[in-house]
């Protein structure tokens, strides 16, 4: 059985290096929106297997409000049907310290440092990420 990413990515270029790795290279099944309804619609409707969060989303709104990826985990982790989703935050921005803050503020289950330079530990990181949640 395949397993299937959701990538929240605004930046089309990453979203299109990401999804060649984890297809090419992962053989994984790739899907992607930033539309914050669709991202929580496919998370409860139990249509992926781990989710990209990418931490600085420029256009993503929900409930009227600007939200970034640490907003939309929180929203996920905070629901019981989607709790136990493993969620990986993605960011360009890694100061030392942010890694913590990030993931103690989100709830989430690791980071990724953009840009991925190794591409067979990306993919390793997010197999072993499922694997824990399972």
């Amino acid at each position: 059985m395949k397993l299937t990413v959701l990538i929240v990515e605004d930046d089309p270029i990453n979203l299109r290096v990401f999804s060649k790795i984890l297809m090419k290279r992962g053989g994984l099944e790739v899907k992607n929106t930033e539309d914050v309804e669709e991202v929580i619609k496919m998370a409860q409707g139990g249509e992926v297997d781990i989710i990209l969060m990418d931490v600085s989303l420029s256009h993503s709104i929900y409930q009227g409000q600007a939200v970034d990826g640490i907003k939309i985990t929180q929203l996920l982790k905070a629901d019981p049907k989607t709790a136990n989703l493993p969620i990986i935050l993605v960011t360009a921005h890694a100061m030392e310290g942010d890694r913590e803050n990030f993931l103690k503020q989100s709830g989430a289950d690791g980071y990724i440092s953009k840009p991925v330079v190794d591409h067979q530990q990306f993919i390793d990181q997010i197999l072993a990420t499922v694997a824990q949640r399972q």
